[in-house]
């Protein structure tokens, strides 16, 4: 067995254009006289390796607290992507895929609107993608609005150059900000073969 850490460090991690970047405060240090070390933090839900919820993008969606775990929790397809994904590119995604509901796309790709629609269509549960936005950062809100609307939960900002494509079973559990868009998570790939 195999565990992937797919997850980016947080003071480190790739910020989207516009988006607060996290920041940390050494509230108490020993080395300072203190009886222990303690960290106060700061960051926006969407920083590093996250998951958006239908909240994001859809007034009345559910929240983060509100997505069942089963959605980023269980076997998941990775698949390589380097291009701007079309619908025969999605469909092809989802037949490599089989039954498996949870998709990571892996490389420098872009989830178009009609791609999205496709995977709405085939009512899949998770897709995560390596970039800091799931459609082109230059308009990403129409794809987000697909998915989201299909109460597909969002993963973005993921480190997948050490994994080949192939099926895994994933942990992407967000932490439970009760009522928020979006939250944190530290994303594991687990290979059993």
């Amino acid at each position: 067995m195999k565990i992937y850490d797919i997850s980016q460090e947080i003071f480190g991690c790739a910020v989207y254009p516009g988006d607060p970047a996290p920041g940390r405060q050494e509230v108490m240090r020993i080395a300072q006289g203190a009886a222990c070390n303690l960290t106060a933090f700061s960051m926006c839900a969407h920083n590093g390796t996250h998951i958006d919820a239908p909240y994001h993008f859809l007034e009345d969606g559910e929240t983060v607290d509100r997505i069942p775990l089963e959605k980023t929790v269980g076997t998941c397809y990775v698949s390589e992507q380097n291009e701007e994904l079309d619908t025969g590119k999605a469909q092809e995604i989802l037949q490599a895929a089989g039954e498996i509901r949870r998709i990571l796309l892996k490389g420098k790709c872009i989830v178009t609107e009609e791609a999205a629609k496709v995977f709405a269509d085939a009512g899949i549960w998770l897709l995560g993608v390596e970039s800091q936005t799931v459609g082109p950062e230059s308009g990403p809100m129409a794809v987000h609005k697909v998915l989201l609307g299909a109460k597909i939960v969002i993963v973005e900002g993921l480190c997948l150059s050490e994994v080949e494509a192939g099926t895994y079973f994933l942990n992407a559990a967000p932490i439970n900000l009760g009522g928020t868009d979006g939250a944190p998570c530290r994303a594991i790939l687990i290979d059993e073969r």
